[in-house]
């Protein structure tokens, strides 16, 4: 009987999934992957075999209301798929690990407990994330499951950049900078040597551009520095968050104008960022291509965050060497990539129009100071590296995707 590892990557309208089989002894490559979009609305799943040919795609109607449901969908499909399945581990992603989390973790009832104190640090993937353990553990008690935390590769900040300018005594309830998309900046990190072997070992910004999105400064393949803080609100303009807030405008949502807590955490979460700015959409793809000046204001506030953003990390490590583009708009949009280059030119960046426009690895001119590159993330295989050697089933170098 074949032995499998299951990743799974929860959202809030989203289930991705990945499938890792043992071809061999401590070797593991993946057999699938796939995801349900669009959960509670318009479900579907699509999912793929390991050379991207379609193995299934289907609109699913009505009958996936929740994540626990897609969950469910995915187990048939597996069993539709898989017969002589068998399933060794199943991993997850988790954004918060907060202060006492910073490996990836075997989960149990304490973790589970204490991984649902953090929900309100990260309200928007939280809950999700952990429902799906849950529904993990209901239906496969006896199957292992790891925890693989987005805010773990940062924890090689230093003292000062991990630091929340606050009173000691708060401090010591958790408050400071955690950094977010750890995982996405850990696959980036791992194949710099062989995709960009020339910047690998020096100072590389990493733009994680996606619905949520931040920046993360490497030196020598370590974090130092990333543009998202304590919660997933901070740093540049995402898809519905604002980013970098002056905190007197939240004092003043409370006290001028009345909110809630409840109110103010949704419209910080839900309505605001792109999404705010536009009053339109908060897909970065509708508003590259509306008229609207709204939603051309939204686009160049985007740019302009991304931009300011990294002169602020090239700062911190004094210089830049290479800038990458990741996540569903660094991977997919040529002009987003374009004009953060084009508005960062002063620290040598030249982008070459026709590599940029064909997605190649390196986007830049040969005279270019710093490299720009492309690279599409891979969180899931992250994943699953991690959890061969937490489960001991090999060496993390034996797993591709």
């Amino acid at each position: 009987m074949a032995g499998y590892l299951l990743i799974l990557n929860a959202g809030s309208s989203s289930l991705k999934f990945s499938v890792y089989e043992c071809t061999q002894e401590d070797t593991w490559r993946v057999r699938s992957r796939g995801q349900i979009e669009g959960i509670g609305t318009s479900p579907r799943l699509v999912a793929k075999g390991a050379l991207g040919e379609v193995e299934e795609e289907k609109v699913l109607g009505t009958e996936v209301p929740d994540g626990r449901t897609a969950i469910d969908v995915v187990a048939g499909w597996l069993r539709s798929k898989y017969h002589d399945a068998r399933i060794l581990g199943v991993g997850h992603r988790v954004v918060h690990g907060g202060a006492r989390y910073a490996q990836p973790t075997l989960v149990n009832q304490k973790v589970l407990v204490e991984l649902k104190e953090l929900i309100p640090l990260a309200p928007l993937h939280q809950p999700h994330n952990l429902a799906a353990i849950e529904a993990v553990l209901e239906r496969l008690p006896d199957v292992p499951q790891v925890a693989c935390f987005d805010t773990g590769f940062h924890q090689s900040h230093s003292q000062v950049a991990k630091l929340l300018p606050l009173p000691k005594d708060l401090c010591r309830f958790g408050l400071r900078r955690y950094g977010f998309h750890g995982l996405s900046y850990e696959y980036i990190a791992s194949v710099l040597p062989a995709v960009a072997p020339e910047i690998a070992k020096g100072r590389v910004i990493v733009a994680h551009l996606g619905s949520g999105a931040s920046l993360c400064a490497l030196k020598n393949g370590v974090s130092v520095e990333s543009s998202l803080g304590f919660t997933a609100l901070d740093g540049l303009c995402m898809g519905t968050r604002p980013g970098s807030l002056d905190p007197g405008a939240v004092l003043y949502l409370f006290q001028g104008l009345g909110f809630s807590a409840v109110e103010v955490e949704q419209i910080l979460y839900e309505r605001s960022g792109l999404l705010g700015i536009s009053g339109i959409s908060n897909d970065m793809r509708v508003l590259l291509s509306s008229s609207e000046p709204e939603a051309r204001l939204a686009v160049d506030y985007f740019v302009y965050r991304a931009a300011k953003e990294i002169g602020a990390l090239a700062a911190v490590l004094g210089g830049a060497d290479g800038l990458v583009f990741t996540a569903g708009i660094g991977e997919n949009s040529p002009e987003i990539r374009q004009r953060i280059s084009a508005a960062s030119a002063w620290l040598g960046m030249e982008v070459d129009p026709v590599a940029n426009l064909g997605g190649g690895c390196r986007i830049s001119t040969a005279q270019s100071k710093v490299s720009v590159w492309l690279i599409p993330t891979n969180e899931e295989l992250m994943i699953a590296r991690h959890m061969v050697l937490v489960l001991g089933l090999g060496l993390q170098g034996s797993v591709s995707g």
